[in-house]
């Protein structure tokens, strides 16, 4: 028998009836930050929701952002990506987990899942924030738009309506976060992969100053944003594909399907131009837009009160590899095609990694160089640049735990860490030979100290290891034992400088 009424909280909108789970914590599911994007509002910056009357049921799981269902070889990707399209307008929402919305002044953290930009949700596995709210948190993850209606460059649209959302979901949670419990004051922004890329644009976005105190971003890159010129390519790809005007009036006719459809259909544009390589390397033709990356914003002096927690994983280039059988059969071809794609002097960038790892196989040197592409160097540019500012604090790490998935090759690999900083590595789902975590058993207090430490910079702005600064570079390497090391791999890091 559950003795315990469901706990209501009424936010601007109005109320919202939501779940006690067995630990006496709460989740409040698909509440949402902003109206549903329809028609030319699609392309359009966020707008307030209208508030609703009587008290809105927040059981169960809403929808999300159009997409594609998103497959990766042959690992199961679906507790990261989730399951495709859940259809429904009204899918700028948060869910939210609480210890108990009796309490007030907890620390907030509020996720930004990844996807390339084009897919993932609330809905996921990976990103229940139960063990959060166990341990006393305030955890906000949050719907933003996709693909081309959250980050195609159009003109007459605002860009990164996708980034946009983000910051209104902020806006909901220093207006509305105390009544479940939060501390509207200490709010930590985090995010992995596509949504680490975001929080770091976040962090040079003048109107979100003042709306997060810390931040944390998994393998994103201060350096990963997409010219205008570059994106307009894109925008003229699409509006071909579509046949159309590139203008937001011609897009605003066309279906959510088709335009998830079309943006699939987008892979392989060449986004070289004669001052910018493609940060993606190919991967996505959606990313940030802006003319200054973050990086530079940030050394500018955005974000200069925020504390700022900035990492990326070992093996991270694995992932785009390992499960599509790309890896051991890596060539020496394959090592120089990495190069010539990440870096204007590809030669120079080869020759540094073969002296800098003398045993690495053609396959270790080819995802280690995309590592640094994609995540690596974007990294460390948006650590010091931040470093510069003494006025808030800089911290550094580098996951390196090995997962043994797929015959023991998917290693210390892009998003590896995530079940560890939820705390959920034992979920059936993430562990297998085709899992993210592998056959084997993670040494059992890892997901424990990562989880607690990434609450403990929340609420503290110190994970509990020396600072980042530009000269030492100090980094937290996290494995079964964690070893804090000053500036690793400096000579591969200065190749990118």
């Amino acid at each position: 028998m559950n003795h315990h009424p469901e706990p209501v909280v009424t936010t601007a909108q109005g109320a919202v009836r939501g779940l006690r789970q067995e630990d006496g914590t709460a989740a409040f599911l698909n509440i949402p930050y902003a109206a549903p994007p329809l028609g030319a509002g699609r392309f359009a910056p966020p707008e307030p929701h209208e508030p609703w009357g009587g008290v809105r049921d927040a059981t169960v799981p809403g929808p999300n952002a159009p997409q594609s269902e998103r497959k990766l070889g042959s690992i199961d990707m679906a507790p990261y990506f989730g399951t495709g399209w859940s259809r429904s307008e009204d899918y700028l929402t948060v869910n939210v987990w609480t210890p108990a919305v009796a309490q007030s002044d907890l620390p907030v953290m509020v996720f930004v899942h990844g996807g390339g930009f084009v897919a993932g949700s609330t809905r996921s596995a990976m990103y229940d924030g139960s063990a959060f709210a166990r341990d006393g948190v305030v955890l906000v993850t949050l719907n933003y738009r996709l693909g081309i209606a959250g980050f195609l460059d159009l003109p007459g649209a605002p860009a990164n309506r996708g980034l946009l959302d983000v910051v209104a979901a902020l806006r909901w949670v220093r207006e509305n976060i105390a009544g479940f419990g939060g501390d509207p004051d200490n709010v930590t922004l985090f995010g992995q992969s596509a949504g680490a890329t975001v929080v770091g644009g976040v962090l040079a976005t003048a109107e979100a100053t003042g709306l997060f105190r810390r931040a944390i971003v998994q393998s994103g890159s201060g350096l990963g944003a997409f010219s205008t010129e570059q994106a307009a390519r894109v925008t003229a790809a699409a509006a071909e594909a579509l046949s159309i005007e590139p203008h937001v009036g011609a897009f605003a006719d066309i279906s959510d399907e088709r335009l998830v459809e079309v943006a699939s259909q987008l892979a392989g544009i060449d986004l070289q131009t004669e001052t910018h390589g493609d940060p993606l390397i190919g991967l996505s033709p959606f990313s940030l837009v802006l003319d200054t990356q973050p990086a530079a914003s940030v050394a500018a002096g955005l974000a200069a009160d925020v504390d700022l927690l900035v990492g990326t994983n070992t093996e991270e280039g694995n992932l785009y590899l390992v499960p599509v059988g790309k890896y051991a059969t890596s060539t020496a071809a394959d090592v120089d095609e990495a190069a010539t794609r990440s870096h204007p002097d590809p030669a120079r960038l080869v020759e540094t990694y073969r002296k800098s790892r003398p045993e690495a196989s053609y396959a270790e040197l080819r995802s280690a160089i995309m590592a640094d592409a994609l995540f690596g160097a974007g990294s460390r540019a948006l650590a010091g640049a931040h470093a510069a500012h003494p006025e808030s604090a800089t911290y550094a790490y580098e996951f390196a735990w090995r997962s043994r998935a797929l015959d023991g090759e998917l290693g210390a690999t892009h998003a590896v860490e995530l079940p560890f900083v939820f705390d959920l590595a034992d979920r059936p789902e993430l562990n297998g030979p085709s899992a993210l975590l592998g056959p084997d058993k993670p040494p059992a207090d890892l997901a424990d100290r990562m989880h607690e430490t990434w609450i403990r910079f929340a609420a503290t702005g110190d994970p509990g290891w020396d600072p980042y600064d530009t000269e030492r570079r100090a980094t937290m390497h996290i494995d079964a034992e964690w070893t804090q090391i000053d500036d690793p791999r400096s000579r591969e890091r200065q190749a990118w400088s």
